[in-house]
Order: C-alpha cells, then sequence, then structure tokens
C-alpha cells in the first residue's frame, strides 16, 4: 500500500497579538505578493507591516487576540484523515500554512518523519491564484530542498472552481439564507472574493476567471430551484494600497444596494473557512454599513468548513490522484 502525506495548504494567520507584525510582514515580504526586486521588498514589507500592525492588531482584537484559521484549517484536516480513512488508504494529513506556523520548513520535517512514499500538495484555495496557490507550492518546494531531503514523488491538486460537490456546498449552504432574505423584497447575492491587484490578472494570473466560473455554476443551482427570484454580482474586498484592484469593491456595491432598501446575502464564494475577512469584514464591519444605508436584511452564508460535501470533493481528489 503507498503510504502518502497530504499536505493542506493554507494563508495562516497571527497566533498572538504580538505575532500580527512578523505575520504581516512575512505576507508583503513574499515575491508572489510584492513583485519588486528583493532589497526594495524586503524594506516595503518592513515599512508596511510596521505602518498596519496597529489597525491589524485592532482587528484580531475583535477576534480573540488570534487568527481563528489554524484552528479551522486543522478542523478540516481531521475531518478529510477521517474520510480518507474509511477508504483504508495508508494516509496521514498535514496542515502547511503559508505566512505563520506551522510554515513549511516545520511541516517538510514533520512530514519527511512520516516516510511518505508520495505526498500530495491540497491548497483551500478553490480558485487558483499566483499570489496563494502557487506560492504555497513554491514555499513548500524550497522548505522540502533547503532542508537536503531526498526528492519524493509529490503531485499538486491546482485548483478546483467547479467541482460539482464544492458547488453544490455552496448551494446548500446559501438557499436559506436567500430564503430568509425573500421575506424582506426580492435579494441582491453578493459573491465576495478577496481582491487582487488589477495587474496581476492583467499578467495572466487566472483567479478572476476561476472565480466568475464558481459563481456561475452556483447561481445555475441556486435558480434551479429558486427561479429568477434574485440578483446577483461579484465584487471582491480586503483591498489594501493605493494600486487599481478588481472592481467592484464588497463595500461600495453594498452601500449602493442597501439605499434602495434590497435584502443583500453575501456569498464568501472564494474563502472555505472562517477568518479575520469573514468574521469581520463581512459579519460586522459590511453589516454595520449595510444596516445603516438602509438594508432590510443582511445575511452571510456560512463558510464550507466542514460540510459533508467540500470534505468529499476534497477526499474525491486526492483518491483521484492516487488512482492515476
Amino acid at each position: 500500500m503507498v503510504r502518502t502525506a497530504v499536505v493542506l495548504l493554507n494563508l495562516g494567520g497571527p497566533d498572538a497579538l504580538i505575532n500580527v507584525k512578523p505575520f504581516l510582514f512575512n505576507l508583503f515580504n513574499d515575491p508572489a505578493i510584492l513583485r519588486i526586486p528583493k532589497v526594495f521588498r524586503y524594506l516595503l514589507a518592513m515599512l508596511i507591516s510596521t505602518l498596519r500592525a496597529k489597525k491589524a492588531q485592532h482587528i484580531y482584537e475583535r477576534l480573540g487576540g488570534k487568527s481563528p484559521l489554524l484552528t479551522n484549517t486543522i478542523n478540516q484536516s481531521n475531518a478529510l484523515q477521517q474520510a480518507l480513512q474509511t477508504k483504508e488508504l495508508d494516509i496521514k494529513t498535514f496542515v502547511c500554512m503559508r505566512y505563520w506556523h506551522p510554515m513549511a520548513s516545520e511541516v517538510a520535517r514533520d512530514v519527511h518523519a512520516f516516510s511518505p512514499d508520495t505526498i500530495i500538495l491540497l491548497p483551500l484555495y478553490p480558485q487558483f491564484s499566483t499570489t496563494t496557490t502557487e506560492s504555497s507550492f513554491n514555499a513548500w518546494h524550497d522548505a522540502w530542498h533547503n532542508a537536503g531531503f531526498a526528492p519524493i514523488p509529490t503531485t499538486t491538486i491546482d485548483c478546483y472552481p467547479i467541482d460539482p460537490l464544492l458547488i453544490r456546498a455552496f448551494t446548500q449552504l446559501t438557499l436559506p439564507v436567500i430564503n430568509k432574505a425573500t421575506t424582506y423584497g426580492r435579494p441582491h447575492v453578493l459573491f465576495s472574493a478577496h481582491g487582487l491587484p488589477q495587474s496581476i490578472i492583467d499578467a495572466g494570473d487566472p483567479y478572476q476567471h476561476q472565480v466568475e466560473q464558481t459563481v456561475q455554476h452556483i447561481s445555475i443551482a441556486l435558480k434551479e430551484q429558486l427561479g429568477n427570484t434574485f440578483d446577483t454580482t461579484i465584487c471582491y474586498q480586503s483591498r489594501v494600497g493605493p494600486k487599481k484592484w478588481l472592481e467592484p469593491a464588497t463595500d461600495t456595491v453594498i452601500a449602493k444596494i442597501a439605499t434602495q432598501g434590497t435584502p443583500i446575502v453575501v456569498v464568501p464564494v472564494a474563502f472555505v473557512s472562517d477568518h479575520s475577512e469573514t468574521l469581520i469584514e463581512l459579519d460586522q464591519d459590511y453589516r454595520d454599513l449595510a444596516i445603516t444605508k438602509g438594508a432590510p436584511f443582511y445575511g452571510r452564508v456560512p463558510s464550507l468548513a466542514c460540510h459533508l460535501d467540500f470534505i468529499s470533493a476534497l477526499t474525491e481528489r486526492v483518491i483521484k490522484v492516487l488512482n492515476k
């Protein structure tokens, strides 16, 4: 039986307020994020992390002093482990974060100690981006190489934006929120994804196109059950800096729709588990904006978390790799 290590890749988040600044530095020092020469990137990352630390610390204070992303990702890893064990496979799942612990250098040692015959890298980003998926892959390969470990056959699962089970999970979670919103009028469903600078998309990053694919498939599935009873918009949140980012911005759309007295449903279409962008930005800041501007209803669709269909989608992806 093939002994397999499945490494779940995610962004990561600070585990204490004191670690907010170094987390931000790791983020902005990534060449996939700031695409400038190394020496200038280091200096700019130091400046940005210093300037943004206090504001970011306030966000994590509202979350209880740390990011919940690691705990949520561990729960997903455990759920996937259990699902794979029912297939009687010799598999162990590992969690690897990009910008805070456990990072690739640490997890690579744990995987090496497991002595797998093969490694599968599984990003928890349904839509591929050079800033997330590719960056995580590169960090993993660099960590393995720098540790001096012998090469092990490694397969990457690049993306799964229209996986039928992923779409079904999103649809099942969205339906009851739309039904509730409908009691206040014709709902407007906002599919909100994390934004990217427009320049990255213009350079060939497929993220925006894949987000649109995911939204198209969810919308079709919803309309099969609800008919033409709601409107939709794709929008982007979490803009940082003065560059032109993907548009429209989620908060701008919310403010406009809310003033029309329209019930709002927000689907975090590019996030698979809760963290600051869902729990603070969507659940608190944007909710307050919507209600203040006149929305009669604001509902945020839950993240996929350990939804059975989502875990089944990941399980099938892993098994498909092993059966090749």
